[in-house]
């Protein structure tokens, strides 16, 4: 009877396993090379003084997310499908577009900066390493089956922690960085408003939701004996705090890092006069003369790292969403030759995403407007969500409650007001 103990570890990895899924692996895949950038652009810009925007986001983010989680759940549809049901065609074909046009920004700024960190780390070509990882990123989604490459992401989010480590490098003036994130000192002027937006459009964004949504049908079409649950007559609560926990933990991981990057590269740049970061591979380098070696291969290390979960993230969301909405099979599950659309949309955002590295476009530039862009088209995909998951002959009996349509109402109020308050302060200064 003594070999019972060693049974009760792998028993609990497995169900903690189960548990975080879906959620996980959107909140990490949200900490990309581009929002890496923006989060430090943020730091060495402002300081401090934006650090009040992670703890801001964190319960609307976390709503927003379920609202996606359990519509593709429950009605065992991607996001884009519900959508292609409840617009127009025409509108449903232009966020859509919108949202694949950002994702392709953002794959281009994520192997460029990718390429960049790597050649800092062990030289060589940037161009090259950038060609290397999009391949790896391609062939990885296309010969590998959902089933596999599900706890490959998992196990990569632990490269995010690389970025709580960095912090702990350098010294951190907790008192004034912890008022700084309760007390916010707000500016209204067009750069600080931009960067409050980019800052709410990489944590808040459109991909995240085709994402998650499409992730929890890969979920259930993989435990073959499962249904959406608004077919099932009883039972199906379980899956909802399944959902709740895993969005939960996911998302509160998210922002954790995002606040240690921001408070890290405030502390170093923006406190030696650092204060203009074009890409995410330049705020590492920035970081080597003012904290050192250590701090610097943290940094530029968890660049790569955090790419290789993200852009798989990026290209395979554009794929759902564009799948879904021809009527293309839409699923990691199947062979190349089963889902020659869907997987032909990964390898175009991808190849783009190369191709516009070449570009000569100001990193940073590609980096924050396609965060705004994200956030002005989070607007419309957030408000439809949230009429979706509060419609009974949509989710049936798991229709939202009153306290997630509250949270996720005021996340959608709250992007809204940043996305005009930008354009106000953009069209004053004009």
């Amino acid at each position: 009877m003594e070999p019972l103990p060693t049974q009760v570890k792998p028993k609990r990895a497995n169900v903690l396993l189960r548990l975080l899924g879906p959620g996980l692996v959107t909140g990490a895949a949200d900490d990309d090379p581009s929002g890496i950038a923006t989060y430090s652009q943020a730091g060495s810009q402002f300081g401090y003084g934006l650090l009040w925007t992670v703890f801001l986001t964190t319960p609307f983010m976390i709503a927003i997310q379920l609202v996606s989680a359990q519509i593709g759940r429950v009605t065992g549809k991607g996001l884009a499908a519900n959508m292609a049901e409840a617009l127009p065609r025409w509108c449903a074909i232009g966020l859509i577009g919108l949202m694949v046009a950002a994702n392709t920004f953002n794959i281009a700024a994520d192997l460029a900066a990718m390429g960049e960190a790597l050649e800092l780390v062990i030289g060589g070509l940037r161009h090259e390493h950038a060609l290397i990882f999009a391949s790896i990123s391609v062939l990885l989604q296309v010969f590998i089956p959902y089933h596999h490459y599900s706890p490959i992401l998992k196990f990569m989010t632990l490269v995010l922690f690389v970025y709580v480590a960095t912090a702990f490098t350098v010294h951190i003036p907790w008192s004034t960085a912890l008022l700084a994130s309760i007390v916010p000192a707000i500016k209204f002027n067009t750069d600080y408003c931009m960067m409050v937006v980019a800052v709410l459009g990489t944590t808040i964004s459109p991909y995240l939701f085709f994402w998650q949504a499409s992730q929890e049908v890969e979920e259930m079409n993989h435990a073959k004996r499962r249904r959406p649950l608004r077919n099932l007559r009883r039972g199906g609560d379980g899956e909802m705090r399944r959902m709740t926990i895993d969005t939960s933990v996911g998302m509160l991981l998210s922002n954790v890092i995002a606040f240690f990057i921001i408070l890290t590269t405030a502390a170093v740049l923006h406190t030696n006069g650092v204060t203009d970061i074009q890409s995410a591979s330049q705020a590492a380098e920035a970081l080597r003369p003012l904290a050192g070696n250590t701090t610097f291969a943290l940094f530029a290390l968890g660049i790569i790292g955090t790419g290789l979960l993200a852009i798989p993230v990026l290209a395979g969301s554009a794929a759902y969403g564009v799948a879904e909405l021809a009527g293309w099979n839409a699923t990691l599950e199947a062979k190349a030759s089963k889902a020659k659309g869907f997987y032909g949309i990964i390898g175009a955002a991808t190849i783009a995403g190369f191709a516009l590295s070449f570009a000569g476009i100001s990193p940073i530039r590609m980096l924050v407007w396609s965060a705004v862009i994200n956030g002005i088209v989070s607007v419309p995909i957030m408000a439809l969500m949230m009429l979706i998951v509060s419609k009974r002959n949509v989710m049936g009996r798991f229709k939202a409650g009153p306290a997630l349509i509250a949270a996720g109402w005021t996340g959608t109020l709250l992007m809204t007001l940043a996305v005009v308050a930008l354009l106000g302060s953009l069209a004053l200064s004009s």
